[in-house]
């Protein structure tokens, strides 16, 4: 692989690498070789675009709804569009054969690396090495380099290189492919290429400037407008430097998009490729520093764990709460972009511990949309703010009506009418960040009100039962979406019952240290002392199924009823297969899970529950789920590690290889958020047992036998710690401006206290 990169590409242990070209297999590395800085997503396409490829460019936050069941995430033109012809003959994998190939998706600095001999008809090869990189130093531009030699004779070259406007959405159920956007104006000056494009129903302008620049031998050679054609020698090499930019209307005002596209693409001319590498780079740099983790004694696995973190960190943004991340991220338009509650519970605790800044601006994205939050539960005759199930741009319920079920067929959904915990799950996320940061400022501006709003809408969506004197919560989804319209779903409940209650010690936490701003949002909200009396009332007496006499808590009222059938075959990735009998159309009628629910419980309040109700519920539920969703891997990682389950270790590996290895099956249409996310909590909380606890940082690890060290960074309260996990002892170092300042925490359950700028060992 290191030819003419060998000065710029990473170490084997930070590269993802493709030995030989497998065609069926090129649509699942174009998700698995995604770059991204969190504004521009890019699929890992080759620079040809082959007729079987999916070339995919994302920008976060860009959706339109034209000819499609729902509002979806916008396939933009393809800046990444680099055709050259030898005497007519495509240089491609279709038209040549391929004598060499591989690819290595540098995690480190966020490249593209690549290097293909073709040979053409008459055995004459053609050595092609591409780079490429979409800058996160500015987050309007990529950068792409090529070289081409010839290596057997003297040749014509064609080069063709746009920006294709042929790009669409894949099509989904009955849809079709489809186009969201029109070209609005094409424009050339100087050698600078500007395309500027229209999304057809919310009129969003798409600006491209793009420059090529040619040397042949280190010499620069003139390029026309549009086609390139030259002869080329045996053996000379040609190097093509191709510079872009992308803005959108979403950043820039309308009336400024075409300079600002035209400016930025001048910079990184100007700039030039090395510049424009080395302040790339240097911010990645950065990013792994607080977020690297290393693993002493299994390579494999600490490579594989880099590429789940650097697939979030390409689609983290700061955007000030216009974009999320969705369950594809910016890989492809699997989910059609959408955002779904995997991000709040699974995604964020990565951005909270490593780059708070970002977590803040991607919890932003909840609040911007309290609003529509609020009318949504205004429509179904509740209080407070309901947030959709699937959310695009605008914070309206975007789910469709209809999708594909496990079984491919088509199947009516029923989430957004019933799935209500996501409400909760944001509160439960944005009280997570506060714990975590001591953020007073943004909990008073914008989280306190989210929380107070979610907690008033629990308080309308109960029900009072007469006969049981308790309140209930019917006619739910819970995260097992196998058991739709059920009563009492536990996870909902706890999660409601919570929401009341920390609603209620947030109040008057903030009563007593800011009164000012406590006052001035209960008088926009027009929250009054008599409702949270209410809630107060209502949390209590909330039904929760934790107690039960064989410490087994209830997943929904009638669920020990159905029939019970046990899961015996499992699929070459240990993937559980459904019994015989069973199938997505009768699953309900069964005790069998699609995923973590009482189980993701029992990771969200471990402290709730007694060590021996942990772990029999834990293995009653463990052996009847199907983890049809790759969230839930992780979380029986994280728990079964507590508990001490054999196979966590397992259920780690599936999560950690969920798209390295193509475990579902479907890699091809996206990167599986939600399992990004897990995995690092299961290394991070699971194997190193960090926590809170009662407001405390909490240190309780269980490595995996052959795990020699997990080494970690985690901000805490503004300060980064430094921990090193061991089988028998943990090194920290707090770092802390102040020389004075000590730490709280609680390691092996026993409160300690770390003095600051001092490496602590302490023994199991």
């Amino acid at each position: 692989m290191k030819d003419f990169f060998n000065k710029i590409i990473s170490n084997d242990e930070w590269l993802i690498e493709e030995e030989g070209f497998k065609r069926d297999l090129q649509r699942t590395r174009e998700t698995q070789f995604a770059l991204g800085n969190g504004h521009i997503g890019s699929r890992g396409v080759l620079e040809e675009i082959p007729y079987d490829s999916h070339p995919g460019t994302y920008i976060a936050g860009v959706f339109d709804n034209t000819g499609a069941l729902a509002t979806e995430i916008v396939n933009i033109p393809n800046p990444i569009f680099f055709r050259i012809t030898s005497r007519g003959e495509k240089i491609d994998p279709i038209a040549m054969d391929i004598v060499d190939h591989n690819r290595a998706l540098d995690m480190n600095k966020g490249i593209l690396f690549r290097k293909t001999i073709y040979s053409n008809h008459k055995k004459e090869r053609f050595k092609y090495e591409s780079m490429r990189f979409i800058s996160m130093h500015d987050k309007y531009v990529g950068v792409m380099r090529i070289y081409l030699i010839p290596m057997d004779a003297a040749t014509d070259i064609t080069v063709q290189t746009t920006i294709d406007t042929s790009v669409t959405n894949a099509g989904m159920l009955t849809e079709g492919k489809k186009r969201h956007f029109q070209v609005t104006e094409v424009y050339e000056s100087k050698g600078i290429h500007y395309l500027c494009a229209e999304t057809f129903e919310k009129n969003t302008l798409i600006a491209y400037a793009s420059k090529l620049i040619v040397e042949k031998d280190g010499k620069r050679v003139p390029v026309p407008k549009r086609t390139l054609r030259f002869k080329v020698k045996k053996g000379e090499v040609i190097c093509f430097t191709k510079f872009f930019s992308v803005c959108t209307s979403l950043d820039v005002n309308p009336k400024r998009i075409k300079s600002a596209a035209l400016n930025s693409a001048k910079k990184a001319v100007r700039l030039g490729f090395d510049k424009m590498l080395v302040r790339h780079v240097r911010q990645w740099r950065e990013k792994w520093k607080s977020c690297d983790v290393t693993i002493d004694g299994d390579p494999e696995v600490e490579k594989a764990l880099r590429f789940n973190i650097y697939h979030m960190l390409i689609c983290g943004n700061k955007k000030n709460g216009r974009a999320s991340i969705g369950a594809k991220t910016l890989s492809s338009e699997g989910y059609r972009g959408h955002v779904f509650w995997d991000f709040e519970l699974f995604n964020l605790p990565l951005f909270i511990y490593t780059d708070p800044e970002t977590a803040k601006h991607l919890l932003l994205y909840r609040y911007r949309r309290l609003g529509k939050a609020r009318e949504i539960a205004a429509s179904k005759g509740f209080k407070g703010a309901m947030f959709p199930w699937e959310s695009a741009d605008t914070g309206e319920e975007s789910t469709p009506a209809w999708s594909k079920g496990l079984d491919g067929s088509i199947i009516e959904i029923h989430t957004m009418d019933m799935e209500y915990h996501i409400t909760a799950d944001i509160a439960y996320a944005i009280n997570h960040y506060y714990a975590a940061t001591g953020d007073d400022k943004f909990m008073l501006r914008y989280g306190l009100e989210v929380i107070f709003e979610a907690a008033r809408f629990w308080a309308s969506r109960v029900e009072y039962n007469k006969h049981r004197k308790l309140y209930e919560i019917n006619k739910v989804i819970g995260p097992d979406e196998f058991h739709e319209n059920v009563d009492n779903n536990a996870y909902t409940n706890v999660m409601a019952k919570w929401n009341l209650l920390r609603a209620i010690e947030l109040y008057r936490l903030f009563s007593r240290r800011y009164p000012d701003g406590i006052s001035r949002i209960a008088k926009k909200i027009k929250l009054y002392k008599k409702e949270l009396k209410g809630w107060r009332n209502i949390a209590p007496r909330l039904v929760t199924h934790l107690y039960r006499k064989k410490n087994i808590i209830k997943a929904f009222d009638g669920y020990f009823r159905l029939k019970d059938v046990p899961i015996t075959r499992f699929d070459d990735n240990s993937m559980p297969i459904f019994p015989r009998g069973v199938t997505s159309r009768n699953v309900q009628k069964t005790q069998i899970v699609k995923q973590a629910d009482v189980v993701m419980l029992l990771y969200l309040f471990s402290d709730i529950f007694s060590g021996l109700a942990k772990r029999k519920s834990y293995f009653y539920y463990a052996k009847r789920c199907m983890h049809k969703s790759s969230l839930s891997p992780s979380i029986h990682a994280i728990v079964g590690n507590e508990v001490g389950d054999s196979k966590a270790y397992q259920y780690f590996l599936r999560s950690l290889y969920a798209d390295l290895k193509d475990i579902h099956g479907n890699t091809s249409e996206g990167i599986h958020a939600a399992s990004l996310g897990g995995t690092w909590q299961a290394a991070i909380n699971g194997f190193g047992g960090a926590g809170i606890r009662q407001g405390i940082l909490t240190f309780d690890p269980k490595l995996p036998p052959h795990w020699e060290r997990l080494k970690f960074i985690l901000r805490w309260k503004g300060h980064p710690i430094s921990v090193s996990v061991y089988k028998e002892r943990i090194e920290l170092y707090y770092k802390s401006k102040k020389k004075s300042d000590k730490l709280k925490i609680r390691v092996y359950n026993i409160l300690k206290e770390i003095p600051a700028n001092r490496k602590m060992v302490i023994s199991r």
